[in-house]
């Protein structure tokens, strides 16, 4: 946001000086960027007169000028066309910085003759235009008048960094409203306007959508004269980087960056029938833009339109079919609110960025309409002559304005500053607040006060943050104890052990875009995310995998096939106590391995994802938990299970289903993980003892079983019950063997068990080995049914490990 300082001056009367002003609009959170003099440059360079202009003696095209200057009288050499005699012009003296070319003039001779500085050319100083020879100054300019003050540009152009939530000071009055507000000076009032309407307006208006345009007013001005603004007007808008046009233009431009309220004139002849709507565009729509660019429309944006075609992007940008020139004698004027996040979206699908939009999508004050309407019908009716109709209105204000629980005490509690009951709310009023009872009342112009908090920041901005006491800490103890919880210290550790297993870590948004929201389960409102970046950002995440599958789609694009991607982050689930849990996640795509003379590449599958999973639980003290296959819907139904401890699941593994890749664009294979570790129990750690190491001297001997199974039995509850039968003499247990086929009953599976036993006392006998072998067989018949392969002998394996 750009405004000159006389500008400012124009609502703000102050004595204070620039350094004073800037330091106060920093301080209340309008941050200055950048002060700038266009005519700091142009000052060493003032009006000069030719006494005598002569041929030069030696060169045909050039002249000696005999010149009168604020230093005396001095000898030019000069290849101007237009140097004559009797000329006022500008004088450069030697040692002065030419601004177009960065030359420090030295005293020089030119073809013999001795030149003293130069006579400069507005392109020499920088100056935008045509230029076919050195300035001419009028006649009646006084010798010695500096450049800035010929051109009348000396004055201060102060840019400042808006937040979004401050549209109200996207227009100099609402900085100087501020800076009165701080005691910097006095806010002038708004002139009041006098119109007399003098016929009903022949454009009436309607609105299809009340949420896409609340409040709508215009008016019929007819019988104007468009031209060239006045030079005032002009050299505002030039000393804030906006080309003057025409004045029905400038004026519109002038209300935007004066009032922060964006204006539209149209041509009334070219509006076809006798009534504008304001619509949502339709699919196969297009507009011609004022900047010559033509856009395809598509659902959901906001467009004005006659009964023929759209002559507007409402709120972003007007239609060149309907625009003004300056043969334009009747206009329709047209002031609005529109949409924040509807004018937010449209811009940003189709790449637009305008004042107008720039201010719609911070809210504007509607309250105001109906003076800001007169306002400018009275600039149009003094600079362009004509006479205005009545107004046509669709909508209505709001009907209230915003209240808040007013509690002076937060100002203490809450901001840390001792101000008076009568300083806040002094402070407060001058900022346009109202008090009824126990509420403030915001202003019209305020839309982003929603709290008493919002009332703590405008009291301390206005006060300054220089009020708040500094507190000096009293170091008089040592904290004893980790500042990191063991919940912490766990966490940070799985996720380096990931990284130590060749997984790149990501930091992903903690939102989504809505499809894939959807594709993973979210469909609770209560997590669309109110003001989104994009439509990219518009939900919040309930799993770490779609962050992690965009990553991946991203890099598969860009020739990156294989990838191994880890991300601890946050989730959101509304079926879970704590709507926000934290989880740790894992993505691997592609090769699993690279490419060797022996072999060639191996693919991803579920046991590199399972292989993370326990990664990541045993980190965690989890030494065993329950696996089964009820898996949610993103994954593949076959190629996939879960953890559980107790009835709780604390993670799930295996492959994505296709419609999963399919919706990312993917290739697969791709497997994934998600460990919810909230929900792990901590290990129970009881100082800092350690278990003591125990060498054993007797050689572990292991064991084979194969069993006969029903299809339905799961290879974990096997070897869970075989752990269960001695759980200190056998050690391990594990499944290496499955068969399905010929000599095999339908509906039954061969699943071979090895399980290794080791001896704490004494080396094991054959009968001791035999009747722990007898317990397994039993213990697997009763808890899952199997029975051991007929033919098969428990002492049928002496492999040893």
């Amino acid at each position: 946001m750009k405004f000159t300082l006389s500008w400012l001056k124009k609502h703000l009367e102050t004595t204070a000086t620039l350094e004073e002003i800037s330091a106060r609009l920093t301080a209340l959170g309008l941050e200055v960027e950048g002060i700038e003099n266009p005519g700091e440059a142009l000052s060493p360079f003032t009006v000069c007169h030719i006494i005598e202009a002569k041929q030069h003696p030696n060169a045909d095209r050039l002249k000696v000028c005999e010149v009168e200057t604020k230093f005396g009288r001095k000898q030019i050499v000069c290849g101007a066309p237009n140097a004559r005699t009797g000329l006022k012009t500008v004088f450069a003296p030697e040692g002065s910085l030419i601004p177009a070319t960065g030359m420090v003039l030295k005293p020089s001779t030119i073809r013999g003759i001795d030149s003293c500085g130069m006579m400069v050319s507005g392109q020499e100083m920088g100056l935008p235009g045509e230029h076919k020879g050195i300035i001419e100054a009028p006649a009646d300019a006084p010798i010695g008048q500096s450049l800035t003050e010929l051109l009348g540009i000396n004055d201060v152009v102060i840019e400042i960094n808006l937040t979004p939530n401050r549209g109200d000071c996207a227009g100099v009055y609402g900085i100087a409203r501020d800076l009165a507000a701080s005691g910097l000076g006095t806010l002038k009032t708004l002139p009041t306007p006098t119109l007399h309407a003098t016929f009903p307006s022949s454009v009436s208006v309607r609105v299809e959508d009340e949420t896409l345009c609340p409040y709508f007013i215009g008016r019929v001005i007819r019988g104007v004269k468009n031209g060239p603004s006045p030079k005032w007007l002009q050299e505002a808008l030039k000393a804030i980087g906006l080309r003057p046009i025409s004045a029905l233009v400038d004026i519109t431009n002038y209300f935007s960056f004066d009032l922060a309220r964006p204006l539209h004139v149209f041509d009334l002849s070219k509006i076809h029938g006798s009534e504008l709507v304001v619509r949502a565009a339709k699919d196969d729509e297009t507009l011609v833009a004022l900047n010559d660019q033509t856009y395809s429309l598509t659902k959901g944006m906001t467009v004005i339109a006659d009964n023929q075609r759209v002559l507007a992007l409402a709120g972003v940008m007007g239609g060149k079919d309907s625009g003004c020139n300056m043969e334009t004698t009747d206009v329709f004027l047209e002031v609005a609110q529109f949409d924040p996040m509807t004018i937010a979206k449209t811009g940003r699908a189709l790449s637009i960025t305008s004042d107008a939009r720039y201010r719609f999508e911070r809210g504007i004050d509607a309250a105001a309409m109906p003076r800001y309407t007169d306002l400018a019908t009275q600039m149009i009716l003094e600079l362009c002559g004509g006479e205005a109709s009545q107004c046509v209105i669709a909508g209505a204000p709001p009907a209230q304005r915003k209240r808040v629980p007013f509690k002076p005490e937060y100002v203490k509690t809450l901001g840390g500053a001792d101000v008076s009951l009568e300083e806040i709310t002094g402070i407060l009023t001058r900022l346009g607040f109202e008090f009824e009872s126990t509420q403030a009342v915001a202003p019209s112009w305020r839309p982003d006060i929603v709290g008493s908090a919002d009332l703590v920041e405008e009291v301390l901005r206005v006060k300054g943050y220089d009020c708040l006491p500094v507190a000096q800490l009293e170091l008089t103890t040592i904290v004893a104890t980790s500042v990191v919880s063991p919940f912490q210290r766990i966490y940070s550790q799985a996720i380096r052990t990931l990284a130590s297993q060749g997984l790149m870590e990501c930091h992903n948004f903690s939102f989504i875009c809505n499809a894939h929201a959807l594709a993973f389960g979210m469909s609770d409102p209560q997590f669309a995310v109110i003001n989104p970046l994009s439509d990219d950002l518009a939900v919040m995440r309930p799993s770490l995998l779609a962050s992690l599958l965009a990553a991946a789609a991203r890099n598969q694009t860009r020739g990156f096939t294989s990838l191994a991607l880890c991300e601890a982050g946050t989730i959101f689930s509304a079926k879970e106590k704590n709507l926000e849990q934290r989880t740790i996640a894992t993505l691997r795509i592609g090769d699993a391995t690279v490419r060797q003379v022996q072999k060639g590449a191996r693919s991803v599958d579920a046991f590199d994802a399972k292989a993370d999973t326990l990664s990541v639980l045993e980190t965690f003290g989890v030494s065993s938990a329950q696996i089964i296959s009820d898996t949610p819907s993103y994954f593949h139904p076959g190629r996939s299970a879960c953890y559980k401890i107790g009835q709780t699941v604390v993670a799930c593994f295996g492959e994505l289903h296709p419609d999963i890749l399919k919706l990312f664009d993917l290739k697969g294979p791709v497997v994934g993980c998600e460990v919810y570790v909230e929900k792990i129990p901590l290990p129970k750690v009881k100082g800092h003892a350690r278990t003591t190491l125990k060498l054993l001297p007797f050689q572990p001997i292991s064991r084979d079983f194969a069993f006969i199974a029903n299809e339905s039995v799961a290879a974990e509850s096997i070897i869970k019950a075989i752990r269960n039968v001695e759980r200190t003499l056998i050690t391990d247990a594990r499944m290496f063997d499955e068969y399905r086929g010929k000599g095999m009953e339908e509906g039954k599976k061969s699943l071979a068990v090895c399980v290794t036993l080791q001896p704490q006392e004494k080396t094991f006998t054959d009968n001791e080995i035999e009747a722990i072998s007898q317990k397994i067989i039993a213990a697997v018949q009763k808890n899952t049914g199997a029975l051991l392969r007929s033919g098969e002998s428990a002492l049928s394996s002496d492999k040893t490990v």
